[in-house]
């Protein structure tokens, strides 16, 4: 079960709400790489979901058959992707791939993981109490509790709506820093964000996927690719406000 933040949203909201005439379409999106012993069980959440109308598993360049594992489930539809692209552009690949209006993300190497866990995420967008909603991790393995008490907003598994993810300027790029820009650009909108505790799921870590060695060397890695998205966000966040006074300075 889900349990949601007794916090208020932090951000103000921009024009995103959706069409109060009708559902609409949720799409969830796995972005994996060489995740084919892990994935059946994020699949089996997915599928069971009572708000998505489609799962799509995008395959980031994979050699261990993630995608011939992925398009054995009845209902998911598979993108291979022919190299790896990271992160990021592996999800702008699943984007692409649906018209969806809501979409909501998740990891493929989770334990723990329900159904009710992702409509517990994609439910506060449908009732439009929020644009971006991101599930944490509380109750699971130690250190997936712990670094998300540290970093709560880095959390993978979230859902927004479409025209949050497409805002984000050249979001390929941030590749393992995809969340940071997602957050970054939410805020730099006044979005709505919510979040809501995920209990008893975790993820598996690369240590333990890779071996020791690989597993240190991803990591160090991936916490490259996260700078690397902050200092892209934090530049852009200082043209704006450079780009603000020069719009309000009294010229004469």
């Amino acid at each position: 079960m889900a349990t949601y933040s007794s916090s208020k949203p932090r951000w103000k909201t921009e024009t995103f709400v959706l069409d109060p005439a009708r559902k609409p379409k949720v799409a969830i999106i796995i972005p994996a790489y060489n995740e084919a012993t892990r994935i059946g069980r994020v699949l089996r959440a997915a599928s069971a979901s009572k708000y998505a109308d489609e799962v799509i598993v995008v395959a980031d360049g994979c050699t261990d058959g993630t995608a011939a594992v992925a398009a054995k489930n009845p209902g998911v539809r598979v993108v291979d992707l022919p190299f790896n692209v990271g992160k990021a552009g592996a999800m702008s690949a699943g984007v692409k791939a649906t018209d969806a209006a809501v979409l909501m993300f998740v990891d493929a190497d989770l334990d723990g993981l329900s159904s009710e866990h992702l409509d517990s995420i994609i439910r506060p967008l449908l009732t439009n109490q929020c644009e971006m909603c991101i599930g944490v991790f509380r109750g699971g393995k130690f250190w997936s509790d712990a670094a998300q008490r540290v970093t709560p907003f880095y959390s993978g598994q979230r859902a927004l709506v479409r025209k949050l993810f497409t805002g984000v300027p050249n979001i390929e790029e941030a590749r393992m820093g995809v969340e940071i820009a997602l957050n970054e650009h939410a805020k730099r909108v006044r979005a709505r964000v919510l979040r809501v505790v995920l209990v008893g799921v975790s993820n598996c870590h690369k240590e333990q996927k890779m071996g020791l060695t690989k597993g240190i060397q991803a990591r160090s890695k991936m916490f490259q690719e996260m700078i690397e998205a902050k200092k892209r966000a934090l530049k852009r966040r200082r043209r704006d406000r450079w780009r603000d006074r020069s719009n309000t300075w009294p010229w004469t």
